[in-house]
């Protein structure tokens, strides 16, 4: 499969996808500021199948009936978050179809709790 990293995705996510073509907004010197509708047009004009993102608010933006790509949306953008679901991606990934959306929940794991010295 093709797949689109919008610009917030961490690039190190694209190891847990070896097996399919990863390009990114910023590797194809498309405009930065991009607004979604032109980025799932474009996307779709370049034959992409998927389009990975950490823009939760896409899905509310976008009428996504009818579309030819896939959207795989992260909860988080932080890379110390994102590396620990490399499965989940790439289950998502591999199962999403054109036209369908996943959100992925990222959690932020749990500070450790500072013991006191009494």
């Amino acid at each position: 499969m093709r797949i689109l990293f919008d610009k917030n995705v961490p690039v190190g996510v694209r190891h847990f996808l070896r097996k399919h073509e990863v390009r990114t907004v910023v590797e194809l010197k498309w405009p930065p500021k991009l607004q979604n509708g032109e980025l799932l047009r474009a996307a779709e004009a370049e034959a992409f199948d998927i389009l990975v993102t950490c823009d939760q608010n896409i899905t509310y933006q976008q009428n996504l009936t009818r579309r030819n790509l896939a959207l795989v949306v992260f909860g988080s953008n932080i890379w110390r978050v994102v590396q620990f679901y490399s499965e989940l991606i790439g289950a998502k990934v591999d199962t999403t179809r054109p036209g369908g959306y996943c959100f992925i929940e990222m959690p932020h794991p749990a500070k450790p709790v500072k013991k006191s010295i009494d």
